[in-house]
C-alpha cells in the first residue's frame, strides 16, 4: 500500500492527499487520509497539492500538442560569410518548418517570418497554444504580437538555458549532422535549397522514436513484407547522395 501510495503521488505531482486517498478508495482500497498524508511525509515528499511539479519536461510531454518552437541556424558559407535561417518544429508532430534565410536577420525580417507559418507553411495553427523562443533581441514584441493574433503565447526560455528549448535544439543538431556538415554552401539560393530538400525528407521519410518510427507526416506504417525476394528495394538520392531514402517497388 505504502508503494501503490508513492507511485500515486510521483507520477501525479499536483493530487494531495484526499485526491490520492480518494483514488485508493475508488481502487478497492479504504484507506484514511491521514495515513496517506503520514506515508508521504515519512517518504520525505510534502503532501501539499503542489509539490515540486509540473517539471519544465512534464509540461512539455503534456502540451506537445500544442507547442512549436523557433530558433536561427547559422550556416557558414564558402566565401566565409554567414547566413540565418529560421526553423520552427511543432514538438507534437514533430513536424519542420524553414521559414527562409538572410545573410542580416533583422527584428522586422523576424516579424515578416512570423506571419509565414499560418500563410504559407501550412501550420495546424489552430491547434497550436504556445511558442518558445529564447531571448534574441530580434524576437520583438510585434513577433509575439503576430502569434498572439492567432492565440499562441510566447513562452521565453531562461538566459542560457538551451535545455528549456531541447527539440528545436536536437533538430538544429540533426540538420547539421545530416546534412550540413557534408555540404558547401555557396549563397542564400544554395542554402534555401538545401534545408527545403532537407525538410522534405524530414517531414515525409524520417523516422522518429517518438512517433514510433513514424514520419511526422505518416499516418501509419506500410504493410510488413515477408518475402524480401520478391520485392525490389529502391534508393532515392536526396542533396546529391548526402541523404538515401529507400522503398519497394510495387
Amino acid at each position: 500500500m505504502k508503494a501503490l501510495v508513492l507511485r500515486l503521488a510521483r507520477e501525479n505531482p499536483h493530487w494531495g492527499c484526499r485526491r490520492i486517498q480518494g483514488e485508493l478508495v475508488r481502487l478497492g482500497h479504504p484507506i484514511g487520509t491521514t495515513t496517506v498524508w503520514e506515508i508521504l511525509t515519512t517518504a520525505g515528499i510534502d503532501p501539499a497539492p503542489r509539490r515540486s511539479g509540473p517539471t519544465w519536461r512534464e509540461f512539455l510531454t503534456a502540451q506537445a500538442e500544442a507547442v512549436i518552437a523557433c530558433d536561427f541556424v547559422h550556416i557558414d558559407l564558402v566565401d566565409l560569410h554567414r547566413v540565418y535561417p529560421l526553423v520552427l518544429l511543432e514538438h507534437g508532430t514533430r513536424r519542420l518548418h524553414v521559414a527562409d534565410v538572410t545573410a542580416h536577420p533583422t527584428a522586422s525580417w523576424t516579424v515578416q517570418q512570423a506571419r509565414n507559418p499560418a500563410a504559407e507553411l501550412d501550420v495546424r495553427v489552430d491547434s497550436l497554444r504556445f511558442l518558445i523562443r529564447d531571448r534574441d533581441t530580434k524576437y520583438t514584441g510585434s513577433f509575439d504580437a503576430v502569434f498572439a493574433a492567432d492565440g499562441i503565447e510566447a513562452v521565453r526560455t531562461a538566459p542560457r538555458a538551451p535545455r528549456m528549448n531541447a527539440h528545436c535544439e536536437r533538430v538544429i543538431g540533426t540538420l547539421r549532422r545530416e546534412a550540413l556538415d557534408h555540404l558547401l554552401i555557396c549563397n542564400e539560393t544554395h542554402a534555401r535549397h538545401v534545408l527545403n530538400a532537407y525538410a522534405r525528407h524530414y517531414n515525409r521519410h524520417r523516422p522518429h522514436q517518438a512517433r514510433k518510427q513514424l514520419a511526422p507526416l505518416a499516418q501509419e506504417h506500410p504493410a510488413p513484407v515477408t518475402d524480401l525476394t520478391t520485392h525490389r528495394l529502391l534508393r532515392t538520392r536526396v542533396l546529391g547522395g548526402v541523404i538515401n531514402e529507400y522503398r519497394y517497388a510495387a
